[in-house]
């Protein structure tokens, strides 16, 4: 691991991200910052919906726009993090939040792959979903809520080992 740190903190975006001023670390720290509340504040309203909260409220009128919104906010997140990693990326070596923070990144996105790929996730535009269906979006909306407040929490808590 170390050595791939090493590699992104010498590369050309760590030397960019280090000699271009304060200001770019800023900002970019900035727009990671609001990144993040974007993806888990849509993902939060989606995820209580999945666990039962709001029930009349049609799942399709909170997808369709918290599904964009959300990958937007992964996406610009992903692409500030790795700004930001990569400032100085072998100082993360052995920090334990950091091996907490992209695991459950990785399993937030695989309940999200899971969850997307069900028959009942691609017809809940189109058909009430039965009993059995609501409880498995339940339970990836639990798991959801576990991987990403993980993740966040590890992430903010990076800074302070």
């Amino acid at each position: 691991m170390y050595a791939f740190l090493s590699w992104l903190q010498t590369s050309f975006l760590g030397h960019a991200m280090r000699e271009s001023g304060v200001w770019t670390y800023g900002v970019v720290n900035l727009l990671h910052i609001l990144s993040v509340a974007t993806l888990f504040g849509s993902i939060l309203i989606l995820d209580l919906r999945l666990l039962g909260v709001w029930k009349k409220i049609d799942l399709v009128s909170l997808t369709t726009p918290i599904v964009p919104v959300s990958g937007a906010g992964f996406l610009i997140a992903t692409l500030t993090g790795v700004g930001l990693l990569a400032t100085k990326a072998t100082e993360y070596d052995g920090n334990p939040f950091f091996y907490i923070k992209f695991p459950a990144i990785a399993l937030g996105l695989v309940n999200v792959a899971i969850l997307t790929r069900t028959e009942a996730w691609q017809q809940h535009r189109v058909r009430k979903l039965t009993p059995g269906e609501e409880a498995k979006f339940a339970r990836c909306g639990g798991v959801s809520l576990l991987c990403w407040l993980a993740a966040i929490t590890a992430g903010r808590m990076i800074g302070y080992w």
